[in-house]
């Protein structure tokens, strides 16, 4: 629980630490989001004070403003607090937080947090952490990576309206980033087919042309376990931590629900069926678009590793930077 650090007044409800979502900070056009936490839990962002690796040149960090430790929550937990008159933002159909926090304590008055509310926004409430303190609450146990894929079995690639899946977009934006780091600049090959659907465009729009060199699979908890040179391997949802590949290859962290759907989704043969029969299944969701990177998480993550000071992929960066340079980022 999340207390008022002027006068103690109860903020939350008793909240959960999970690790803070890839797509925090994704923002997605003129789309309409739903709310990024889940009921019950919080999160950190630990920020950056700055560009991490400055070497002969400056590489800029695309970073949310506000304090660092800011936390996050999903807006049906929060309590005791009313719109601030003097930070009254608005954007398109809802706040936004553009003029700081909007939120006030509801007792003393306190500026205490900033209510995302709008067009291409995930809903969320952000905590100033220089205006609330935690006092009470002991953190949910820790699911199992066994218990996941029982209770968590994955978020499809396609929503009802055709569109991709923004979590899809952020989460693999941040894992092509790091995949790029690992691969040390020469071409990679992807035997999952449905992977190498979504990343063929991207991989050979940034890695040069030629035979593979390395090559990407999927490895975790349920999978066939053997060598691997490169794998996209789970990242926990509450915990944040990678699950640990068995043996020398190099894993590259991708969101658990995103990775569960592509690790345990049915995978149906043909089935013949008379001509009169009509199946009870819905088709498939298809996508009315190419798959796209989001820009904005690609650029984030890949201005946080120490590979971005290779030239081969500081150029990647910087075309990265700018918009429309690279077409499946947006």
């Amino acid at each position: 629980m999340f207390v008022c650090g002027g006068c103690g007044a109860e903020l939350t409800v008793p909240v959960s630490e999970v690790a803070l979502p890839v797509q925090a900070h994704q923002h997605m056009s003129h789309e309409l989001l739903g709310v990024l936490m889940e009921p019950g839990t919080f999160a950190v962002d630990p920020g950056s004070p700055g560009p991490p690796w400055p070497s002969g040149g400056h590489v800029p960090a695309v970073l949310p403003g506000g304090p660092h430790g800011a936390v996050l929550l999903a807006p049906g937990d929060v309590r005791g607090t009313v719109f601030s008159d003097v930070a009254a933002d608005g954007g398109c159909f809802g706040p936004d937080g553009r003029d700081g926090p909007n939120l006030e304590c509801e007792r003393c008055g306190r500026l205490v947090a900033t209510r995302i509310d709008d067009c291409g926004h995930w809903q969320a409430v952000w905590l100033d952490p220089r205006a609330v303190r935690r006092v009470s609450g002991a953190d949910a146990a820790v699911l199992t990576w066994d218990d996941l894929r029982v209770r968590r079995p994955g978020v499809g690639p396609v929503e009802q309206r055709g569109w991709w899946s923004p979590l899809w977009s952020a989460a693999f934006a941040a894992a092509v980033a790091r995949l790029l780091a690992l691969s040390g600049g020469v071409p990679v090959a992807v035997q999952d087919p449905t992977v190498a659907g979504l990343l063929r465009p991207v991989l050979a729009a940034m890695l040069p042309d030629g035979a593979p060199v390395r090559t990407l699979t999927l490895a975790g908890p349920g999978l066939p376990t053997g060598a691997v040179d490169l794998a996209l391997v789970p990242r926990h949802p509450q915990t944040g931590a990678v699950w640990p590949l068995p043996g020398e290859g190099d894993g590259v962290p991708l969101e658990w629900d995103v990775w569960a759907h592509l690790a345990y989704r049915p995978r149906r043969g043909p089935v013949a069926l008379p001509a009169a029969e009509r199946r009870d299944d819905p088709a498939p969701l298809l996508p009315h678009t190419p798959f796209h990177l989001d820009r904005r998480v690609f650029v984030a993550t890949l201005g946080r590793l120490p590979e971005v000071r290779e030239p081969w992929l500081r150029a990647v960066y910087d075309k990265a930077l700018g918009y429309g340079r690279f077409p499946m980022l947006w």
